[in-house]
């Protein structure tokens, strides 16, 4: 359960927050912003006038989709920001329908996670045109060099891909048969998710890949792939999945099928994976860390429009948002964490 704060918590985080422009880089900096401009946007607290801002993500089906509107909301109550959600409902053609009803609207500033790169990109150019600063989370609307985003807050996939993938061959001795069930191929995480595991896998001859096909996201269409897969290979020895929601849904499939040998790893680090990484039913996964992107995304628009602050100055254009590998060893700090939307 994500915890609120009190009115006196709040002024207590203000007050905290502010004893010195280190503390507020240890509470704000993390979400890239500068750490004077994170000690001058703590001191203000909730901005005079109310904020409106809307938000966006892939589908709020997605548990870390859901968690980042939490932790949106949860930020935005902090700094007196109200937030309108539009849900992308895992479907591109039912996101732009969302987005271009979002940029018939007036805001102060928008923060859009695309279900798919290149989707969305004429009617966030048309709010970027009429001076809507646009955060862009996780995945990109459009290349940065093609779309005037205000910033685009997002972990390294790459890396996130590699260290799940490279605990799975660590754990098997580098050898072994392995299938990566991918995320939506349009969307620039999974791709590079897929970088990721294929580094890993390249640098590991003796790691057989028996398939890698997309699940979209959805976790029915993960089940429908392994209860494929597991009458299709009588080895699979490890699992590395896009998401956790697709890797607890398999693991369910293989659980039902007695095929429960098989070391599973996920992306996200969202509490019901973090159950299974300290149960031993999921091996792995790594933090995705939706309360920094979502939370991230609040106060650079507020850092916006309160301040004034331009992109690629007091906001820094490309922020990275890694989190750690979630093993046995670490999964209860963890979630004592995503409690307290530290990450």
């Amino acid at each position: 359960m994500i915890k609120d704060v009190t009115p006196q918590s709040r002024r207590d985080f203000i007050r905290v927050a502010t004893a010195s422009a280190g503390g507020a880089a240890a509470l704000l900096g993390g979400f890239g912003i500068n750490p004077v401009l994170a000690a001058e946007i703590a001191a203000a607290g909730r901005s005079e006038k109310p904020l409106k801002a809307a938000f966006s993500n892939a589908g709020l089906q997605a548990t870390w989709c859901a968690q980042g509107k939490q932790a949106a909301e949860y930020w935005g109550k902090l700094f007196n920001v109200e937030v309108t959600w539009f849900d992308g409902q895992l479907d591109a053609v039912k996101q732009r329908a969302a987005i271009d009803n979002m940029a018939s609207q007036k805001w102060d500033f928008v923060a859009i996670q695309a279900f798919g790169i290149g989707t969305l990109t004429q009617p966030v150019q048309k709010m970027i045109d009429a001076g809507i600063p646009v955060i862009d989370m996780d995945t990109l609307i459009a290349p940065l060099d093609k779309i005037n985003v205000h910033a685009f807050l997002a972990p390294d996939n790459e890396f996130m891909g590699a260290a799940v993938t490279q605990a799975l061959v660590a754990q098997l001795g580098g050898k072994g048969k392995i299938i990566m069930t991918q995320g939506a191929l349009g969307h620039t995480g999974a791709q590079g998710r897929a970088r990721g595991f294929e580094s890993v896998i390249k640098a590991n001859p003796g790691m057989e890949v028996l398939d890698t096909q997309p699940a979209d996201w959805d976790v029915t269409k993960a089940s429908r792939l392994w209860e494929t897969y597991l009458t299709k290979y009588p080895q699979i020895d490890a699992a590395f999945f896009h998401n956790d929601d697709m890797a607890l849904a398999a693991a369910n499939i293989m659980k039902a099928r007695n095929r429960t040998n098989i070391l599973i790893g996920g992306v996200d680090a969202m509490p019901p994976a973090i159950s299974a990484v300290s149960e031993g039913r999921m091996f792995a996964t790594v933090r995705n860390p939706s309360c920094r992107i979502h939370g991230g995304a609040i106060i650079a628009g507020v850092a916006a429009v309160v301040s004034g602050e331009k992109t690629g100055a007091g906001i820094p254009k490309n922020i990275v948002t890694d989190g750690p590998v979630v093993t046995k060893a670490n999964a209860a700090g963890m979630q004592w964490m995503q409690d307290h939307f530290l990450i």
